[in-house]
């Protein structure tokens, strides 16, 4: 994120959303923002590619609730892109002209400093020469790149054998035309020769210092005299890109896939974060999954149950053999070892659970056999309840 982003843009407005706009809200103004500037619904559209750009950029930051709240921070504490020290009419320069001032916030509390203010004020009490104006310390930063994120939907199969997928992402990335650098190709940025590239100044007023950005190069440390035509300068643009994503077999739903170094560009030469992808898979019409096992339920006859029988039912790759033993409760599950989901060396079973199915109707023929065959059935399905009855 950029110094001028932080300070000047105000991604409320690029969305058309209040400031107190909750999450959902804002997602679904993107959404709808994003459908109708996508560069592909409209070709040739400069307007609406810049716009598609700018309504990204905003999303991108108020998406993230802790990039949103370091954002809101610096517009507070900036006034909206106006530094004047610590208060109107106090400290050094007071009764200056204010001066609009850009910096990266990162460069005050970000990872490579010690996060305190004491990094901000590095010549308060110092050793300096009061009425002086030194530099500070250099302080430039690799940062790493957020973090992206994408979903993809895959049939059971596909979850099951594990397979490539395009994704079509679109977000902030380094620009093609200056490779990130930020200048005109053929030129190059030059350190800023008030600050000596740190990006801060300090100034000292008797016993009392303190620190603010460079002027001149407006906290970057470096002046780029002919900024590239298609950046403006930032080093990033909103890309369209494709990438092949893996997604290893037997993954389950909602998993999340890991791909590094595909999220969003880092700055100041910083690695770039990485790709999260959710995988939703769609269900099956036969199989279930439990694990790594598969179940499958499977209806057989009462005389099937009862007499026992041989069935050969599905699997992913093919059929097998399952034997039913006679007397078989309806509900029991039966498991076929090793015919179910491999996953990282191991293969889950089939389960399989059969079940009684009680026909709507029967014949003539069928009715005076189970007539008949109720007749002669001597034992009692439901001792306990009888035992009971009988205690009235």
């Amino acid at each position: 994120m950029s110094t001028k982003d932080y300070i000047e843009k105000d991604y409320y407005k690029s969305l058309g959303v209040t400031k107190d706009a909750s999450q959902a809200d804002i997602k679904k103004t993107y959404r709808k923002l994003a459908r109708e500037l996508h560069p592909d619904k409209n070709p040739g559209n400069a307007e609406a590619e810049a716009r598609f750009k700018e309504v990204s950029e905003a999303y991108d930051v108020l998406s993230d609730p802790a990039k949103r709240k370091e954002y809101d921070e610096a517009r507070s504490l900036f006034g909206g892109g106006t530094f004047g020290g610590f208060g109107p009419g106090s400290g050094y320069g007071a009764g200056r002209q204010r001066t609009n001032i850009n910096f990266n916030m990162g460069d005050m509390f970000g990872s490579g400093s010690s996060g305190n203010l004491n990094d901000l004020f590095d010549g308060l009490f110092g050793n300096a020469t009061p009425g002086t104006r030194t530099r500070t310390r250099t302080h430039e930063q690799r940062t790493r790149g957020q973090d992206a994120t994408a979903d993809v939907t895959l049939s059971f199969d596909e979850a099951v054998s594990g397979v490539t997928m395009p994704l079509r992402l679109s977000g902030p990335g380094t620009c093609r035309t200056c490779n990130g650098v930020g200048a005109r190709p053929g030129t190059s940025p030059r350190r800023c020769p008030t600050c000596d590239g740190t990006g801060f100044v300090s100034h000292n007023q008797g016993a009392f210092g303190f620190s603010e950005p460079c002027v001149d190069c407006r906290g970057t440390g470096r002046i780029i005299d002919s900024p590239c035509p298609d950046c403006h300068g930032t080093g990033s643009s909103t890309q369209v890109r494709s990438i092949n994503v893996r997604i290893p077999a037997g993954i389950r739903d909602g998993a999340k896939v890991r791909v590094a170094g595909k999220g969003t560009p880092g700055s100041g030469g910083g690695p770039a974060g990485d790709l999260y992808v959710t995988v939703h898979v769609e269900p099956h019409k036969l199989f279930g999954r439990s694990g790594d096992d598969l179940t499958l339920t499977v209806p057989i006859t009462f005389a099937e149950a009862t007499l026992g029988t041989k069935l050969r039912v599905p699997t992913l790759d093919g059929s097998v053999a399952l034997k039913v033993a006679p007397g078989t409760p309806s509900g029991r599950t039966l498991r076929v070892r090793g015919r179910g989901i491999a996953r990282r060396g191991h293969t889950g079973d089939l389960l399989v659970t059969v079940e009684v199915a009680v026909p709507a109707n029967v014949d003539d023929a069928a009715r005076a056999a189970l007539e008949q065959f109720a007749a002669a059935q001597t034992d009692d399905p439901r001792p306990h309840i009888t035992a009971a009855l009988g205690r009235e």
